[in-house]
């Protein structure tokens, strides 16, 4: 390796190195933000926290090293074209091609490293990182509801509208469910408050409710009676229910079970899980096609009704039911009625159920691409911001990130909307994966050529001129 291609390749690293660890760090803060209220006040000690984190960490490097390349291949190449070093290089008889050879290898080498680290190391990640916080919610009662949704907490399903307090004692808006031995709910309570109260030597966390009332359905066999009174209603101005959470302290943190989440999955098994869910929807596609014609009784039609065998009758333009009698009309329409009601909600629930599984292959397919696109970015993104450097000729962290920043934004944005498109199905999942690295890619190519060539960022010259043309044209016709 020669002196320059040393030079360039440490003055890169260095620079490479000081933005990946600050935006590493800024965007772990942002991770501590929006987890600091299911982490603090829980009694975690410091090991389990930094567990935490640094499960998490590896699920940033998609957002923060294609950003870091772009950012750091502006800065440097910025910081060379505004010291006159590519002044100096191009004196030299060294090109801009030549000068980015050297760098254009440790990207490559980058881009493979991150493909097998997402391939990798980022489901290890997730699977670590899913079964802590699983087994933290165990251990804890309190971060196992999550208000908004029901959370099964023992033999109750809780919901709670808002938590607070300093260890999220407080509830508001509490609705519970009870499950019943048969497995049914048939058993509410609704209360405006409530509080948990226990202690580190009880095995008893008690719910304190206030201002609620408590429904409980009654079930009879006769259903007349079941109409007229569904279930019995009292208020209360305070309830306890004790919640047995013996089992739950005793649980090893460091326990993992296996889980079917994409996100745990390498490349080897997202393509052996997208072909088996591909062929269970052909399959129940071709299931559902079949159920549903017979269903319509075309196929025993000939069975039951021979026109041969049967007596030639003439029918008027009113319809089949003049061959029948008039007393089995209503009940043949009502038959008619309930059997296409009974298939058009066939027909949507089926619908509903092929939606959301392909659903879940696109999700599936996302993940799959979203490893080998992680790449390409890294090395497409080079090749933005290195000739970019070299055209806006200004180094350090002011226009430089701001540029970063704002090409950063725009291709990650691309890439959010379209993903979201391919979860609901209405784009496919290849073309949302990679239509945002399609787009810088062009790009690339643009501010490579206008680099090498010693142009600016845009020629105006090019549409003046056309211009110029045009209007001497129009004075010699004239």
């Amino acid at each position: 390796m020669k002196i320059l291609d040393r030079y360039i390749l440490s003055s890169y690293i260095k620079t490479f190195v000081v933005v990946l660890v600050i935006l590493m760090f800024i965007f772990l803060l942002q991770t501590i933000w929006l987890y600091i209220s299911e982490l603090a006040g829980k009694d975690l000690d410091i090991v389990i926290i930094g567990k935490f984190l640094l499960y998490f960490s590896p699920k940033l490097i998609p957002l923060v090293l294609p950003l870091s390349i772009l950012v750091t291949s502006i800065m440097t190449f910025g910081n060379f074209a505004e010291n006159y070093e590519f002044a100096a290089m191009k004196s030299s008889g060294i090109s801009l091609q030549r000068a980015m050879r050297g760098l254009t290898v440790f990207i490559l080498l980058i881009s493979i490293g991150a493909f097998f680290f997402a391939n990798n190391v980022i489901p290890l990640a997730e699977y670590k990182s899913i079964n802590l916080r699983r087994n933290i919610a165990k251990l804890k009662p309190t971060m196992a509801i999550t208000t908004g949704i029901f959370n099964e907490v023992g033999e109750y399903n809780i919901k709670v509208r808002e938590k607070t307090g300093e260890n999220d004692q407080f509830l508001k808006d509490v609705i519970i469910h009870q499950k019943s031995p048969v497995g049914k709910n048939t058993t509410v309570i609704k209360a405006d408050r409530g509080e948990l109260a226990g202690s580190e030597d009880s095995d008893v966390l008690s719910l304190i409710l206030k201002d609620g009332n408590y429904y409980n359905e009654l079930y009879t066999k006769d259903p007349t009676k079941r109409k007229r009174k569904p279930f019995a209603k009292s208020y209360f101005e305070e309830y306890v229910i004790n919640i047995d959470v013996s089992t739950f302290n005793d649980v090893d943190l460091d326990e993992e079970t296996k889980d079917n989440s994409y996100k745990m999955l390498q490349i080897g098994e997202l393509r052996k899980e997208i072909d088996s869910q591909s062929v269970a929807i052909n399959e129940d596609q071709l299931n559902f096609k079949t159920n549903i014609y017979e269903r319509t009784g075309i196929k025993n039609f000939k069975k039951s009704f021979d026109p041969v065998d049967t007596v030639k009758v003439n029918i008027s333009n009113s319809g089949i039911l003049d061959i029948i009698e008039k007393e089995d009309h209503l009940q043949i329409v009502n038959l008619a009625l309930g059997n296409t009601n009974s298939a058009l909600s066939t027909i949507k629930t089926t619908q509903s159920s092929l939606k959301s599984k392909v659903s879940r292959i696109n999700r599936y397919e996302l993940v799959l691409h979203e490893k080998y696109v992680l790449a390409f970015a890294c090395f497409i993104l080079f090749f933005v911001g290195a000739p970019l450097g070299a055209i806006i000729r200004k180094g350090g962290l002011g226009l430089p990130l701001v540029v970063a920043i704002l090409l950063f934004l725009t291709y990650h944005f691309i890439g959010i909307f379209a993903k979201n498109s391919a979860k609901d199905g209405s784009l496919d999942a290849f073309v949302a994966s990679w239509i945002s690295t399609m787009i810088m890619l062009p790009l690339g190519i643009y501010l490579t050529y206008r680099a090498t060539t010693d142009q600016g960022l845009l020629s105006f010259d090019f549409f003046t001129s056309r211009f110029q043309k045009l209007f001497k044209r129009k004075k010699k016709e004239d």
